[in-house]
């Protein structure tokens, strides 16, 4: 899933005022950097947001962990 992230987040002013977001979600990435910084595990936020996937998560941590490196 090296690029494929670009093709999970969408941006459009009209959802979440336009922060990034999971693509066909309400879901802003900062707020799943936000329950991953947290203590949350992919499990639990899969449990509490069953639309999303572990490959989601798992590709805004990676994004994450590249952005800062």
């Amino acid at each position: 899933m090296e690029n494929n992230w670009q093709n999970l987040i969408s941006i459009n002013p009209d959802i979440r005022f336009g922060k990034p977001v999971i693509t066909g979600t309400r879901i802003c990435v900062s707020d799943i950097l936000s329950w991953l910084s947290t203590g949350m595990s992919f499990e639990e936020i899969i449990e509490d947001f069953p639309e999303l996937k572990k490959e989601h998560i798992l590709a805004i941590s990676n994004i994450n962990k590249s952005s800062i490196s």
